[in-house]
């Protein structure tokens, strides 16, 4: 199930709330939020919500044992059960078959590969379940006693299987003392509201003028399109995972949780630096403070540091050697910014420092969109070739007069403007009951165009099935 779906919006989130709120107990509502959770992950594959739980139980009693032999040595086997249990998994069915395709290649062996179906959002609660025995072993958060709201954690529906990366304490105290706010209410339902608009409307309608270009024969892609429709798989991405998150976030309010943001107008960057202190936050800071940090960071084999967590940023995305080119492409250009570029970037006039981020960003969705080496280095070749001016084609030119206004909007929402507007707006209408009808009516005026794309549509993907 996702929540881009009739079925969600329609059945299951009205009756997840309806029975949440008319429950008065905490613990109630606990019970509550993990069955739908539970019943949300297994609608597509109700088998791996064993695995779910498995990993669950194990950092529940890896924690408890943390906090009984807090302060001894034997507590480190936690952390090695965590670390061992939790990545063996992963790498079990997620990367498995890459292992076997790359170790027949190396030796020429013929294994066949094990075809291991990918559980959705493995990625996303395997590092949420390590960083919350990392964090006991630490010190900074206590051991959760009770299973029930352990698996509340680790299963919540709003996060589960697109994120943001939610840490344990982020929300501990939310697990057992939420308080209900209209205001919470609200602002929730306009973040949701705003998050499926941009999914619907945007990353779908963005998706699908990419797949009519990339999806061509590389040797058919002119220059023109081929720039064409990798501005629109960027739009595409960002749309969606933003989107997502926006989603998550809004949900997450609804019920008395605060997720942290997850992105915060990338393409307004101005830099590779600056782009990654924007995208996907809570998987940068994941990897800032589980893996660089403690491999040294910046005081120690920086250069080094630096390179493997990319590597291991662009893997974490999928099972496919684009990915990791992909991860390290955007580490060797936050090395050359860092001791090459800074001071030059920092004089720039800001349009030379948008333009300068824009192209970097956008080549690497190219890295990012192709799976397939061969068809990379041609698409590569496509966009990174002199361009024949002349050649403009028919089929890109109609595309790009049928979407003119639907660009300009997508473009434009790329940027700050709905935060801008709507405080603004908050500033001259000081009657909060004319707020309060605004608001209602662009929430209904999102939903419903986004309903109607929805029902007229069959064109909905999911983008974060590799996870």
């Amino acid at each position: 199930m996702v929540f881009s779906s009739l079925i969600f919006l329609f059945v299951f989130l009205p009756i997840n709330l309806a029975l949440y709120y008319l429950l008065p107990s905490r613990k109630a509502k606990n019970i509550i939020l993990v069955l739908f959770s539970l019943i949300f992950y297994a609608w597509g594959e109700p088998v791996w919500v064993s695995l779910l739980i498995f990993s669950a139980l194990v950092d529940y009693l890896n924690g408890l044992f943390i906090e009984k032999y807090r302060g001894k040595e034997v507590a480190k086997l936690a952390i090695i059960s965590t670390l061992f249990i939790n990545l063996s998994l992963l790498i079990s069915f997620k990367y498995a078959d890459f292992i076997v395709e790359n170790f027949n290649f190396l030796f020429g062996t013929s294994f066949g590969k094990p075809g291991i179906m990918l559980p959705i959002g493995i990625s996303f609660y395997t590092f949420q379940t390590i960083s919350y025995t990392i964090d006991v072993y630490r010190g900074e958060v206590k051991a959760q006693r009770s299973f029930l709201d352990f698996l509340l954690f680790v299963s919540l529906f709003h996060q589960l299987v697109a994120g943001p990366i939610v840490r344990y304490s982020h929300i501990a105290k939310e697990i057992s003392e939420r308080v209900f706010s209209w205001s919470d209410m609200g602002s929730g339902i306009n973040r949701f509201c705003k998050g499926l608009f941009k999914k619907v409307v945007i990353a779908n309608a963005a998706g699908s003028i990419a797949t009519q270009f990339l999806e061509k024969d590389i040797g058919q892609i002119t220059f023109g399109e081929g720039w064409y429709g990798i501005a629109m798989f960027s739009l595409q991405i960002y749309f969606d995972f933003s989107g997502y998150s926006d989603m998550a976030i809004g949900l997450g309010r609804m019920f008395g949780f605060h997720y942290h943001e997850n992105f915060k107008h990338p393409y307004v960057s101005t830099s590779i630096t600056d782009f990654w202190r924007r995208w996907h936050i809570s998987l940068g800071t994941f990897f800032r403070d589980y893996v660089y940090i403690p491999m040294g960071g910046n005081r120690k084999n920086a250069v080094m540091n630096i390179m493997v967590v990319w590597a291991l940023t662009g893997l974490w995305h999928g099972a496919s050697w684009n990915f990791i080119i992909w991860g390290m492409y955007f580490g060797v250009l936050l090395l050359i910014e860092k001791f090459i570029l800074k001071n030059l970037l920092f004089k720039a006039p800001r349009i030379i420092q948008h333009l300068y981020a824009l192209f970097f960003i956008v080549v690497g969705w190219g890295i990012f969109y192709f799976t397939d080496l061969k068809e990379l280095m041609g698409f590569m070749g496509v966009i990174l070739s002199m361009p024949n001016i002349m050649q403009v084609g028919l089929e890109l030119q109609s595309s790009i007069e049928q979407n003119l206004f639907w660009l300009i909007f997508a473009l434009t929402l790329c940027m700050p403007v709905y935060d801008i507007l709507g405080k603004k707006l908050n500033s001259k209408i000081t009657n909060p009951n004319v707020i309060a009808v605004g608001t209602v009516t662009v929430n209904l005026i999102m939903l419903m165009i986004a309903t109607a794309l929805l029902v007229n549509s069959s064109y909905n993907p999911f983008l974060y099935f590799r996870f």
